[in-house]
């Protein structure tokens, strides 16, 4: 409906350039917004105030011969207010809500869907933990807002590439390598030695620990720079398998693990610092490489190469990038973690030294999660506290309550996520509420089959008699969904979907509590029933989207 009234703008703002009551322009974009009130109609537009520079007029009187020029020769329009300093207020008949549901039943699965991306190649990259460890409930949010961009972005028509870069290589892995090794040594009994502050103090090493002795006895006790060199690939290698086994469990897979190993193995480090420097991005001063992330915009050049000959991450990270875009992607999407954001604009410059424009990268930051309990917050220490890792709170809640809760609000808003109220089976919880509109939907399609109701399409109801408010509000907001989606795609916030049906199951139930759907009117029955079946179609496409199930009972 949105785009019918901005078309009918256009149109008309078209007419009054060729009667010459409005001077000659460039017709800016047109936004049509719900007004916040209800008494200001259906819908607004503030299109005559954007167009009030360039006609040197009064919004009021621009707005007056737009409304003037208006041709609704489909006849969905009530009638047009102008309010205030110019804003156009439009009613929309009530006998058309009805009729905009008739393209959830010709889609079904792919209403929502759109081809704004035109098949433009997007490489989306999250979770990317170092594999030194399980994965944490940080982590989590992390995963889930990357997989639910990526399954927006081909829902609206971009080629998706999920993608985990795996940081192993560097000083952590040596450090991952060594706790293990003093672990393991702790299991020789008499000979065992002191075990490091700085080493890895979770549990996970000491079992880590105890597998390689159960499989290897005491064969790596004596050679320690080879043992730990061995220790290293291996712990790594479990640590990633749980890792990839976690994010299983919340329903997230990659098409591609990208290895930091890969990036010194074939030079790819070196060979982009050694064309930079020749380009005159990096030079050099007191025996370290800078890059020149200032002229960029950046608060200060960055190292690249530090004194000792060492890469930073920063090197490894452009040379990552250049890999990436070698692959054909038009644009890169990182999810990240909020501390990273002093590193944004340095990976820009380093893109735009590159070729690339700067707004082939973009950054999604993700705030911490704070974990509760009954409103009381659990410790998150991986010594003493219990539900630290994405697999003990995947165990506990279930991946349809992780997924929904973590994307209720945006990825860089802290998040309060309590157990407790996720695994509650009441309206408080949000995937409780959503899923139980739905299996509440099937459940009267199952009743309306057995009174020998057969669940109606479009062609089969009399649209008029979906009169009622609460039908019209659900009529409305259905025919809100694909905008919405788009709007998510080109926003990358994942949170406006579950805000959506949240609202589309509210407006659901109190239809519910107010009217009954089967009832001794065939035709009203059937024509709630259709207005149901679509309901039910948006919540089923939304919850998708979001990685979670749609429930036929509860």
């Amino acid at each position: 409906m949105k785009k019918r009234l901005a078309r009918l703008l256009e149109e008309s703002i078209d007419s009054c350039i060729e009667k010459e009551v409005l001077k000659k322009t460039d017709i800016p974009f047109i936004e049509v917004e719900l007004p916040r009130e209800g008494s200001h109609g259906d819908y607004a537009s503030n299109i005559a105030m954007v167009l009030a520079s360039s006609q040197k007029e009064a919004p009021r009187r621009i707005a007056e011969r737009i409304v003037e020029n208006i041709n609704d020769s489909d006849r969905i329009l009530d009638k047009i207010e102008i309010a205030g300093p110019g804003f156009i207020n439009f009613f929309i008949r009530s006998s058309v809500w009805p009729t905009l549901l008739e393209d959830v039943d010709t889609l079904e699965d792919r209403y929502g869907e759109s081809n704004i991306g035109k098949g433009s190649k997007v490489q989306v990259e999250f979770v990317s933990a170092n594999p030194t460890g399980p994965l944490h409930i940080g982590h989590a949010r992390g995963a889930v807002i990357g997989d639910t961009i990526a399954n927006i972005l081909q829902a609206s028509g971009f080629s998706v590439s999920r993608e985990y870069y795996i940081n192993d290589a560097g000083n952590q892995m040596n450090m991952l390598g060594e706790s293990v090794y003093y672990r393991y040594l702790e299991l020789m009994g008499p000979d065992k030695s002191g075990f490091p502050d700085n080493c890895y103090q979770g549990e996970y090493i000491t079992e880590l620990a105890r597998e390689i002795y159960a499989k290897f006895g005491d064969r790596f006790r004596s050679d320690k720079e080879s043992s730990i060199a061995f220790l290293t690939e291996y712990a790594a290698d479990s640590i990633l398998d749980g890792i990839k086994k976690d994010l299983e469990t919340l329903g997230v897979t990659f098409d591609r693990y990208f290895s930091e190993k890969e990036l010194y193995t074939n030079d790819s480090v070196a060979n982009i610092l050694q064309k930079l420097k020749k380009e005159g991005f990096i030079y050099e001063e007191g025996g370290t490489l800078w890059f020149k992330t200032m002229d960029s915009g950046d608060e200060k050049d960055r190292v690249v190469v530090r004194e000792n000959g060492e890469p930073t991450y920063f090197a490894a990270d452009i040379a990552y990038h250049r890999d990436k875009y070698s692959r054909g992607f038009d644009k890169v999407i990182n999810v990240w973690g909020a501390d990273h954001h002093g590193y944004i604009p340095r990976m820009q410059a380093g893109i735009q030294a590159l070729g690339r424009k700067k707004e082939d990268l973009e950054v999604v930051l993700v705030q911490l999660v704070n974990l509760l309990r009954g409103g009381v917050p659990v410790p998150m220490s991986t010594r003493t506290g219990e539900f630290v890792t994405t697999r003990e709170v995947t165990d506990e809640v279930g991946k349809d309550g992780v997924r929904y809760n973590f994307l209720m609000r945006r990825s860089n808003s802290h998040l309060d996520f309590d157990l407790e109220l996720a695994k509650a089976q009441s309206s408080e919880n949000p995937v409780y509420y959503v899923q139980y509109a739905h299996a509440r939907i099937s459940s009267i399609m199952r009743l309306a089959a057995e009174q020998g109701y057969r669940i109606p399409d479009y062609d089969d109801i009399k649209p008029d008699l979906l009169a009622t408010p609460e039908e019209h509000e659900l009529a409305k907001l259905i025919d809100a969904f694909p905008e919405m989606v788009e709007g998510s795609a080109k926003t990358l916030e994942p949170h406006r979907i579950p805000y959506y049906i949240n609202d589309l199951a509210s407006i659901f139930h109190s239809f519910y509590n107010k009217h009954k759907v089967v009832s001794d009117n065939a035709e009203l029955t059937k024509a709630r029933l259709f207005l149901i079946k679509t309901t039910a179609i948006v919540i089923r496409n939304a919850l998708r989207l979001l990685g979670v199930s749609a429930p036929e009972r509860m």
